[in-house]
């Protein structure tokens, strides 16, 4: 990642929906592997949707078991939209 996509201060205040543990950013590593997955069709988020667009930075819990997409520097944590990385 060049740069952090979400500011430091907002950062420090956002948890996990679903724990309300706090949450991190998610290494390159980690975005990689996903993005891989989603081109070859192979994602869904909690809810069940088909993830079609690459995920440019994400937000990760201490568990490492679910990632919240930050789109544009906007964390969407809404419970359904987070995404089972793999062991969830």
């Amino acid at each position: 990642m060049a740069s952090t996509p979400i500011a430091k201060e907002l950062l420090d205040v956002l948890v996990c929906p679903d724990t309300r543990e706090k949450l991190s950013l998610a290494s390159d590593a980690v975005l990689a592997k996903l993005n891989e997955g989603i081109a070859a069709g192979k994602v869904r988020n909690r809810g069940g949707r088909g993830v079609g667009a690459p995920i440019e930075a994400g937000l990760v819990r201490p568990d490492g078991k679910v990632l919240f997409p930050v789109h544009d520097g906007i964390p969407n944590l809404l419970p359904d939209e987070g995404i089972a990385l793999e062991g969830d």
